[in-house]
């Protein structure tokens, strides 16, 4: 039902081997791209969620990082090391420049798998639908909305279909963002979309960077459900004071947890007291910074926690 959306850097694996038991509880899957040469986080990752009898999605021709020009290693570790794993799909990224004879490659190279086709600008629809009914290939179809008209997805109508949204407005600056913002609906919409479930890109966004710059403003990215506005989604951006300098991030860490920890001991509060906002009061009263890519992973965390509590509160 849920597809969050990650690269595969460390804190992205991090949160999904930390939540794998989460994840398959609530029927998650999340899909992976993975950006960076080694691949040993990827393996424990995928060892992790077949463990607690998960279902993952692998993107094995990745448009980014370290293996977009070169993906045999990552064809090699889904066929010698996961070969029984039957919940692990093949993700295809089907760009505008896929062609059909590629993903004939690919799907040829994965035969007895699942496979997850992810459309991101790709516009052979036709000679997709006949390639799947020729070979007759299990398949599910990740729609990446900013690159997929309601037209386009359509063609595809009768198989199992997931949109994914970006609701994660990237600004230049985390100092940019407003204290709260809307996020998105299709948790509660994706059905009304004629949609079999939805993904995003969590708190980061679609945006793609090798490495973050440095951080002038220090920003806590949290989502709630709003019950006061149809069960939307917003999200905080809670912000450190400071932002004229890179300098004293673990204090500038201390500011925005500060303003959380406000918001969190409201009456009213909306925010799900999910695990990971309690690890993060805990940061606030040791006084402990942990760096930004645990603190990123936090939030990607308390995200997966929020969307579970939703839906297990709304079975049937």
């Amino acid at each position: 039902m849920y597809y969050p959306y990650f690269r595969g850097k460390q804190y992205d694996l991090i949160t999904i081997r930390e939540n794998a038991a989460l994840l398959a509880q609530s029927g998650f899957t999340p899909i992976v791209e993975p950006v960076k040469e080694a691949l040993s986080g990827l393996k424990r990752t995928l060892e992790s969620v077949k463990e607690a009898n998960g279902e993952i999605v692998l993107i094995v021709n990745p448009p980014n990082g370290d293996h977009s020009d070169d993906s045999s290693a990552i064809h090699t570790l889904l066929t010698n090391d996961f070969s029984d794993y039957d919940k692990l799909l093949a993700g295809i990224y089907l760009s505008e420049e896929t062609t059909l004879a590629e993903i004939a490659e690919i799907c040829n190279s994965h035969t007895n798998r699942r496979i997850a086709f992810i459309h991101a600008g790709f516009s052979e629809a036709k000679g997709l639908l006949g390639l799947i009914a020729e070979q007759a290939y299990d398949s599910e179809h990740i729609f990446l909305e900013q690159f997929c008209g309601k037209l386009y997805r359509k063609n595809f109508y009768g198989l199992r279909r997931i949109l994914l949204r970006d609701g994660f407005k990237r600004r230049q600056a985390n100092r940019l963002h407003p204290e709260v913002e809307f996020f998105s609906d299709l948790h509660a919409t994706y059905s009304e979309e004629g949609m079999d479930g939805f993904g995003d890109y969590l708190i980061v966004g679609d945006d793609f960077s090798e490495t973050g710059g440095p951080a002038y403003s220090v920003a806590i990215h949290i989502t709630f459900i709003d019950l006061l506005k149809d069960e939307e989604m917003h999200i905080y951006h809670f912000k450190s004071d400071r932002y004229d300098t890179p300098t004293d991030p673990a204090g500038k860490f201390q500011e925005a947890l500060n303003k959380l920890y406000l918001e969190v001991e409201k009456s009213a509060s909306q925010i799900f007291k999910s695990t990971a906002i309690q690890e993060f009061l805990s940061l606030r009263e040791r006084g402990h910074f942990p760096g930004l890519g645990y603190v990123k992973k936090l939030s990607m965390q308390h995200h997966i926690e929020t969307l579970a509590a939703y839906f297990e509160a709304n079975q049937g």
